[in-house]
């Protein structure tokens, strides 16, 4: 099968769901007015909300939810084959990614850049404010810590991926001086610079790797990690507009680039897929991914086509600084729609390799062993990129190979695989590392909303002092499991936590359609919601015997119940977690339903309507 195919129809799908479901989205749905002034202008306060140009609010969200995701997922999914993925991918961010960060940004926008735990509150109950804000907490803890664990293994090795990215940092204070303090609204001039002074930073991190500086830049990991911890607090103590949003912006150049050129090399040397479209591990068994296609193939893609967690970016540091609400389609529902197409690009990377070589490097050593296959180029690939290969799951070093055969296939670049080879890894990191700064900043404000609702004086807690407390909190939480390693004892489950809290978020938007008055749309939303319902809740529950308590089921223990008392204490916490989260959903999901069926009966909609105090989003009838 020629990859050319597949990238002609990704980006065909991607532009013609922009143009056409997005502006029906953004016209009928939810009817975007620029009249409407924005939080970056009613709560301005030149810290968090902050009235931001739209290309440089478009790099900073699309850099905040583009981490490990759309990377990851999809190389990992390729065990499967290259249809499942691809047909996914852009069915689900057309369909429901896209839908789930619109409505949400939407939301969060017209209710003065509120969380989705305080919009849950208002829009449904306190009952499911509070559920949603114990999802989130957690979620936000360990995909923070899992995320700097893969910047972590990604730089260790890397003086190149430390160089360059060390160099972002004062890059993105000077850009932030320059626009908001030496030449207000300067976006062009500073933006070609700073590009230029980005391009500087990746080469120059080309030659440290091969000089005698390279060792002194071979961090450890826990200084790695130390240093991954500053840099969250102060990006999120500092003004947005200083640190955390042009250093995002900036990046997302190089995401966009790398991603751009690799679709490029794809139409140039068009490789052909030698992953078939379904392989053998359909049903199950597969050496990657234990489970069978359905779920867990969507939980594991995850990202790529819909994610939790954009809810947050969408709810927590974006509405603070969109600037007119005709700039919320391109910022959530197109930076959706390109992460889908930087997954189909992942999985060509993937899918290019020779499936022996492909599971080779993405099973343990013992489990290849078993599958009785021969691996084809990958002795090759590790003599020209000079590392061993084989035996190295995760998904991310199959990902950089595949990237550096499609880069050195291109003309004047053959020869250069190792170089393409490390520049993937930073990549890599890179791409994963704007996670980290945004992240933290939402779990500081989310934990402040949180307190707010036990001891409401926090809500009105303004300056340096609680973002710094709360910035100290949240890297602590996700920290301690960066320091000692634990967050790989839960990493199987973030893929269904992170698809559990897509449910919550489509839920409370569903909620959001009905108070405004837009429940003859609610199918836009009701519909992705069924669907991540049946899947989420199918593979949590199958999770536990599919991969937590798969030894001891393995090894004679006749129930769960009985594997779980002989599982260790990670095994345990596994499965405790992800029953709580399945057990919180369906509490938010029955108090949503019940409060549906009163507001579609139209006595009890006008009282609720007409009742003192009611909750309302700008938008809705009489607002």
């Amino acid at each position: 099968m020629p990859a050319l195919y597949l990238v002609i129809v990704a980006a065909l799908v991607a532009l013609i769901a922009y143009r056409t479901y997005g502006a029906f989205l953004a016209a009928r749905v939810l009817t975007l007015d620029d009249q409407r002034r924005t939080p970056a202008h009613t709560r301005a306060d030149g810290r968090d909300y902050v009235a931001t140009h739209p290309l440089v609010l478009f790099g900073h969200h699309f850099a905040a939810i583009a981490g490990a995701g759309p990377l990851i997922g999809p190389v990992l999914a390729a065990q499967f084959g290259y249809l499942p993925g691809f047909i996914w991918l852009l069915a689900g961010s057309v369909i429901a990614g896209g839908v789930h960060d619109f409505v949400i940004l939407v939301a969060s926008v017209r209710s003065g850049g509120r969380s989705l735990a305080n919009i849950a509150r208002e829009q449904v109950s306190p009952l499911t404010g509070g559920a949603t804000a114990v999802a989130i907490l957690f979620v936000m803890t360990v995909a923070l810590a899992a995320m700097a664990l893969v910047v972590v293994n990604s730089l260790k090795q890397s003086a190149w991926g430390v160089f360059s990215i060390a160099c972002t940092v004062p890059i993105a204070l000077g850009m932030g001086l320059w626009t908001h303090r030496v030449k207000p609204g300067s976006v062009r001039g500073v933006t070609a610079v700073g590009v230029v002074l980005l391009l500087a930073a990746v080469a120059g991190g080309a030659w440290i790797q091969r000089s005698p500086f390279a060792a002194r830049l071979m961090l450890s990991e826990h200084a790695l990690g130390i240093t991954l911890m500053t840099y969250g607090f102060v990006a999120s103590v500092l003004p947005v507009w200083l640190l955390l949003c042009p250093r995002d912006y900036l990046s997302s150049f190089l995401k966009i680039g790398a991603v751009m050129l690799l679709a490029v090399g794809v139409i140039a040397v068009n490789p052909h897929l030698h992953m078939p479209a379904f392989t053998s591990f359909v049903k199950g068994g597969g050496p990657v991914i234990p489970g069978p296609l359905f779920p867990f193939v969507f939980i594991t893609i995850a990202c790529g086509a819909i994610s939790g967690f954009h809810s947050l970016i969408a709810s927590g540091t974006t509405p603070k600084m969109i600037d007119r609400e005709r700039d919320i389609l391109p910022i959530s529902y197109g930076a959706m729609v390109l992460e889908g197409f930087v997954g189909v690009i992942a999985l060509i990377a993937a899918c290019a390799l020779e499936p022996a070589d492909y599971f080779a490097i993405n099973a343990r050593p013992e489990v290849f062993a078993s599958l009785g296959m021969a691996v084809r180029h990958l002795p090759a690939l590790e003599a020209q990129v000079g590392e061993q290969l084989a035996g190295r799951p995760g998904g991310a070093v199959s990902l950089a190979v595949g990237m550096a055969q499609i880069f050195s296939g291109l003309p004047f670049l053959r020869g250069l695989m190792a170089f393409w080879y490390h520049f993937a890894i930073m990549f890599e990191a890179m791409f994963v590392l704007t996670l980290i700064d945004t992240g933290t900043r939402v779990t500081r404000y989310m934990m402040q909303e949180v307190g707010g609702m036990v001891a409401p004086p926090l809500r009105t807690w303004k300056g340096v002092a609680p973002a710094a407390l709360f910035s100290a909190l949240a890297v602590l939480a996700w920290g301690y499991f960066v320091w000692t390693g634990t967050v790989s004892a839960i990493w199987p489950m973030l893929g269904v936590s992170n698809q559990l809290l897509a449910a919550f978020a489509l839920a409370i938007g569903t909620s959001v359609l009905i108070n405004m008055g837009r429940a003859r749309y609610v199918w836009c939303t009701l519909v992705p919601l069924a669907f991540m319902c049946v899947n989420t809740l199918t593979a949590g529950w199958m999770n536990l015997g599919v991969n937590y308590l798969r030894p001891q089921l393995a090894a004679g223990a006749p129930t769960l119940w009985r594997a779980f008392r002989l599982a260790p204490l990670a095994a345990q916490i596994q499965c405790v977690v992800t029953l709580l989260l399945m057990a919180l959903l369906v509490v938010v999901l029955v108090d949503c339903l019940v409060r549906w069926v009163g507001a579609m009966r139209p006595r009890e909609a006008a009282a609720s309507r007409a009742a003192p105090g009611a909750p309302r989003l700008e938008g809705a009838p009489g607002a």
